[in-house]
């Protein structure tokens, strides 16, 4: 009755999500009996063993069993209703399914931007502030991958976690709050901006003078983007969409291909300059050169959250089987480098061939934009086609793996109220409200495409800052040491980029005139 007692009040005082850790030797036993209170009381099942029952069945089968876990791993208790929630409720990931999320999370359209960084920062600025980016937030990226299990029976299955975890309860959600909802809502908005205007000019394309003007407006194409998104969004949970982010990573390395090849194939406009813009004042010239640097941070979804691909490095591997020997972190790591490198021979060829292919006269929408407006005489139609087809295709696909997250909020506060699983109904309920939502803000805020420097500096702290912070929290490496050193340099330089570069990208808006028409999406 005692023993029995003792482990009803542990198993109340542990966390939701708790994991047992690989079995030390001579303390604990499997799950379902008492954990011992000392090491040499009488209370617990080890020390009566070694007074009196070293020779019993019970204890010859906890040694066999002891030794079983320590090559097998750990037992994992989770808080039922995981199971009931689109991010956990399938664990079979692996390292090809996290290579396909890590892919179509961290490229897209935000890659064909790059160019217009350049026109402030130059080649030789250019190139160096791509490359450290890169690598800056690819050793985030491996921080949080190794994270995810570093407390032993613990895993951080979602980004808030880890930050609360880190930072504590109420300071972690707030400093991951806005970065999540903009990750989500945000780039949902943006890609049914992207998508909707992009099938617009996939349909001027394929029709031809026919049909100009169009006969459907682009709020009616936002209608269509988000209807076909949101078929695609009744896919249960994060592994069922593998095949979508396959896709979405498939087109993105195509078009981004596409655009590059064709516009350096082309002869380039005679007036093409590759001057940095030069401004009257010392204080216009450095805004202007922080806002370039916002948009490099966009390019990493700054992560962005490109965040962002940040935010789903605890996601991805909360789908992943996980024991001693085979750890999730692997097949994480070993499916971001692989995506990771495919997004390295995207990005640069797209930011240098564009830039060298049209130079200062770079159009505001970047390498699409520019590619039509310049070559769309001397390109077969076909090819311009299929560019903006692949760009749409890529859309969906991103719009499914940025929406999880809050498919998973809406799910995770239902049961938490009903203790039960969403129903068929309820689920499909909820992320039809949410794409159109998003298709509301849309229309109302037809401008947040445009503020890619403003958006890229206020959630550069998730990618390029707070992981390195989270690093010294949890591991707690020795005070003045490389690791300690590193960390903190990384951490404090991402802190003020992020908000140099909120302030680079306010200027433009306002050295630039943009109208912030709200309502009043283009015809």
């Amino acid at each position: 009755m005692a023993m029995a007692a003792a482990a009803g009040d542990g198993a109340a005082s542990e966390p939701e999500l708790v994991s047992i850790p690989a079995t030390p030797h001579g303390l604990s036993t499997p799950e379902g009996a008492a954990t011992p209170t000392g090491a040499g009381g009488g209370g617990g099942v080890a020390g009566g063993s070694r007074g009196k029952g070293a020779g019993t069945p019970g204890r010859r089968v906890v040694e066999g069993l002891r030794g079983y876990l320590e090559d097998v791993g750990h037992l994992t208790r989770l808080d039922p209703r995981d199971a009931w929630l689109p991010v956990t409720e399938s664990r079979g990931g692996n390292a090809r399914y996290a290579a396909f999320h890590s892919l179509n999370a961290g490229l897209g359209f935000q890659a064909l931007l790059l160019p217009l960084a350049f026109l402030g920062l130059g080649w030789s600025w250019g190139i160096i502030s791509l490359t450290i980016a890169y690598f800056w937030q690819l050793y985030t990226l491996w921080i949080l991958v190794k994270l995810h299990e570093a407390v032993p029976g613990r895993r951080y299955n979602r980004y808030v976690e880890l930050a609360q975890a880190a930072f504590g309860e109420k300071l972690g959600m707030w400093l991951a709050l806005f970065p999540t909802i903009y990750l989500s809502a945000g780039t949902a908005t943006a890609l049914i901006l992207v998508g909707g205007e992009t099938m617009k000019l996939f349909f001027q394309i394929v029709c031809g003078p026919i049909c100009s003007p169009s006969p459907i407006t682009t709020v009616e194409w936002y209608l269509v983007f988000t209807s076909l998104a949101v078929v695609l969004s009744q896919l249960p949970n994060l592994n069922s969409i593998a095949g979508l982010s396959l896709i979405g990573g498939a087109t993105a390395i195509m078009y981004c291909t596409m655009t590059w090849i064709l516009s350096i194939s082309q002869p380039r406009p005679p007036t093409v300059s590759y001057d940095p813009v030069r401004s009257a004042s010392f204080g216009t010239s450095l805004f202007s050169t922080l806002n370039a640097l916002g948009i490099v941070a966009f390019a990493f979804r700054g992560h962005n959250l490109a965040l962002e691909i940040q935010l789903f490095v605890g996601i991805l591997q909360a789908t992943m089987p996980s024991t001693f020997k085979h750890p999730a972190h692997v097949p994480m790591w070993r499916g971001a480098k692989v995506a990771y490198l495919l997004i390295a021979m995207c990005l640069f060829p797209v930011a240098v061939g564009g830039y060298w292919a049209y130079g200062n006269m770079m159009p505001p929408g970047g390498m699409l934009a520019a590619l039509y407006a310049f070559h769309s005489h001397d390109t077969p139609r076909g090819l311009l086609a299929t560019t903006c087809l692949l760009v749409v295709l890529n859309c969906l696909s991103s719009f499914q793996i940025y929406s999880m997250p809050v498919f998973d909020s809406f799910e995770a506060y239902y049961t938490g109220r009903t203790n039960r699983p969403c129903s068929t109904w309820v689920r499909s309920v909820f992320r039809v409200f949410y794409g159109f939502l998003s298709l509301f803000i849309s229309v109302a805020l037809p401008f947040l495409s445009s503020l890619a420097g403003l958006l890229g500096g206020l959630t550069l702290p998730v990618t390029f800052a707070y992981p390195c912070f989270m690093w010294i929290r949890v591991k707690k490496p020795e005070k003045f040491s490389f690791s300690w050193y590193l960390n903190w340099g990384l951490g404090l330089l991402g802190t003020a980029f992020s908000l140099a570069f909120s302030l680079g990208g306010v200027w433009s808006i306002v050295s630039n005139g943009m109208k912030l028409k709200f309502f009043k999406p283009p015809n």
